[in-house]
C-alpha cells in the first residue's frame, strides 16, 4: 500500500476522530424538543423549565436567550411516534456483530421506503431465548426528517440528533435515527481534513526548524569550546613558559617547536627594547638568549644605574648582575655583566 494512502486513511481517521470529540463535548450539555399537541417543546440539561412554541413559526424569532442556549448546547430532536415506524425481526445471538448490515438488507422489507431514503436506528431488547436477539427497529421517512430539521433550522436551531422511542418514564431508551457526526458530509470531513493536514505540516516544519537551530547552536557551541580550549591551551603553555629545557626537550618534534615558539621572546623585540632602556653612555658587546633568559655585556660609566631602566621598560624581570663589574683596560668604564628574564611581548609599548 502507498504511503500516501496510508496518510489519507490516517488523516480520515483523525478527522472523524476529532469531530466525534466535538460531538461528545457538546453533548454535555444537552437541549432536547420534542413535539405535543402541535406545539415544540424545550427542555435543557441546566434548566428543568420548560418553553414551548408554536409550529410552523418560522416567521417568528425565537427569544434570545434560548437561541444563545441552543448555540451552546447538543441539541437532541425527538420525533413523535405517529412520526416513525417501528418494526420488530429475530436475529440469532451468534449474529449480534452483524447487526447493522443485517437491519439494512431489511430496511426495504420492513419499511415503505428504500435504504437511502429512510433514517432508521434500532434496539436490541432482552428475550426468553438466549440464543435469540429481539431487534426493534424504528425508522422515518428521510422527508419527514428534512422537514423538521428544516422548520427547526429556520428558527435558528441547529440539530445534532433526531432519536425516537423515549419514554417519558425513561425507562424505553431513545433510538438514534440520525446524527450529524454519521451523516458528516464530504464538505466538512474535507475543511477537517484540510485543518489537520495543515496541523501535522505545521508540526513537521516545526520539528525541522527547531532542528536545524539545534544542529546550528550545537555547531556554533562546538567551535567557541574549540576556541575556549585553544585559547587554555595557549595560556597553559603561556604558564608553563618557564619550563625546563629536560621538558621542552621531551615533547615531540612538532609539540617541542611550537613550546620553544610561544615561550621564546622575540628576538627585534628584545634588542629594541634594550635600545631604548640603556643610555646612549653605554653599549653592548655580547647579548645571550637562552628562552627567557637574557644575558647582556657590556660597557657603562655608571653600571649599577642600568638596572631601573631595565626593569621600568616592561620587557625584563628579576634584572640583576650575574659577574662582578670590572674597569676596561683604559679604566674610563665599567664591564657590566646583566642577567634578566624577559617578559615577552609583540610589539614595544606605544607602537
Amino acid at each position: 500500500m502507498n504511503i500516501d494512502v496510508i496518510m489519507r486513511r490516517w488523516i480520515d481517521i483523525l478527522a472523524r476522530l476529532w469531530l466525534g470529540w466535538q460531538e461528545r463535548r457538546r453533548a454535555r450539555q444537552w437541549m432536547r424538543i420534542s413535539r405535543e399537541a402541535g406545539k415544540w417543546v424545550l427542555e435543557g440539561a441546566k434548566n428543568s423549565a420548560r418553553s414551548t412554541f408554536a409550529t410552523g413559526s418560522a416567521g417568528i424569532p425565537l427569544p434570545d436567550e434560548i437561541v444563545r442556549a441552543a448555540q451552546k448546547s447538543f441539541v437532541i430532536v425527538e420525533l413523535p411516534a405517529g412520526d416513525v415506524v417501528a418494526r420488530s425481526i429475530n436475529v440469532p445471538a451468534q449474529a449480534r456483530d452483524l447487526l447493522a448490515g443485517i437491519v439494512r438488507n431489511q430496511i426495504e422489507r420492513l419499511f415503505p421506503w428504500r435504504a437511502s431514503q429512510a433514517a432508521y436506528g434500532f434496539n436490541v431488547a432482552a428475550g426468553e431465548d438466549a440464543g435469540i436477539l429481539n431487534v426493534q427497529v424504528l425508522a422515518t421517512s428521510r422527508a419527514t426528517l428534512d422537514e423538521v430539521c428544516g422548520e427547526l433550522n429556520a428558527l435558528g436551531l441547529r440539530v445534532d440528533r433526531v432519536v425516537a422511542g423515549q419514554g417519558r418514564d425513561g425507562a424505553t431508551p431513545a433510538v438514534t435515527l440520525w446524527s450529524r457526526l454519521a451523516e458528516a458530509t464530504d464538505t466538512n470531513l474535507s475543511r477537517t481534513r484540510r485543518m489537520i493536514g495543515g496541523l501535522l505540516a505545521a508540526a513537521v516544519c516545526l520539528t525541522l526548524a527547531v532542528n536545524v537551530w539545534a544542529f546550528m547552536a550545537a555547531a556554533s557551541a562546538d567551535g567557541e569550546s574549540d576556541e575556549v580550549g585553544s585559547r587554555l591551551a595557549t595560556l597553559q603553555r603561556q604558564i608553563k613558559g618557564n619550563s625546563s629545557k629536560e621538558a621542552i626537550a621531551s615533547l615531540a618534534p612538532a609539540e617541542r617547536a611550537r613550546a620553544l615558539k610561544e615561550t621564546s621572546p622575540v628576538a627585534v623585540v628584545v634588542v629594541e627594547a634594550l635600545s631604548r632602556a640603556l643610555p646612549d653612555t653605554s653599549y653592548l658587546t655580547e647579548l645571550n638568549m637562552d628562552g627567557a633568559t637574557l644575558r647582556i655585556t657590556g660597557l657603562a660609566g655608571d653600571a649599577p644605574s642600568l638596572i631601573a631602566p631595565l626593569e621600568r621598560s616592561g620587557h625584563f624581570k628579576d634584572v640583576h648582575f650575574f659577574a662582578p663589574t670590572t674597569r676596561n683596560a683604559d679604566g674610563g668604564r665599567f664591564v657590566f655583566h646583566i642577567e634578566a628574564r624577559v617578559e615577552p611581548h609583540a610589539r614595544i609599548d606605544g607602537e
